[in-house]
């Protein structure tokens, strides 16, 4: 038995500790489109943004663990380390982080014929691909 989806994308949870910072960097910085927040059980709130028909949820559970995630990206640990978004704007947008004080881990660069990328770094340490397909 294989999936059958009923969506076309995915839905994300990054949980933080950080929520006004990681706001700052995901809705106001990069531009997803802010939905609501909304009250979590047990405590705590999920702030839910969308990236084209992604839905990228920002949580603070009540409860929150006190063990992190170890940062450093790609080579920082097993797992999820980062995840990606398409864009026609790579120069612009890499510029923008690097201006806002963003580390831009990996500038843009050509990795294949006609596809470009740059990383860069959320205000918990996530690290979050663009990709330029020419």
């Amino acid at each position: 038995m294989s999936l059958e989806l009923a969506k076309d994308s995915i839905d994300l949870g990054v949980v933080t500790r950080n929520p006004d910072a990681m706001l700052g960097f995901y809705r106001d910085l990069l531009g997803l489109d802010y939905q609501a927040e909304t009250p979590m059980p047990g405590g705590g709130s999920m702030h839910r943004l969308l990236c084209g028909t992604s839905l990228i949820k920002l949580v603070t559970p009540g409860n929150l663990s006190d063990v992190e995630a170890p940062p450093g990206g790609l080579a920082g640990a097993s797992g999820y380390r980062y995840w990606t978004i398409s864009v026609s704007n790579l120069d612009d947008l890499a510029g923008q982080c690097g201006d806002a004080g963003v580390p831009v881990h990996i500038p843009p660069t050509e990795i294949r014929p006609g596809v470009r990328i740059a990383m860069v770094e959320d205000p918990d340490g996530n690290w979050v691909e663009f990709i330029e397909n020419a």
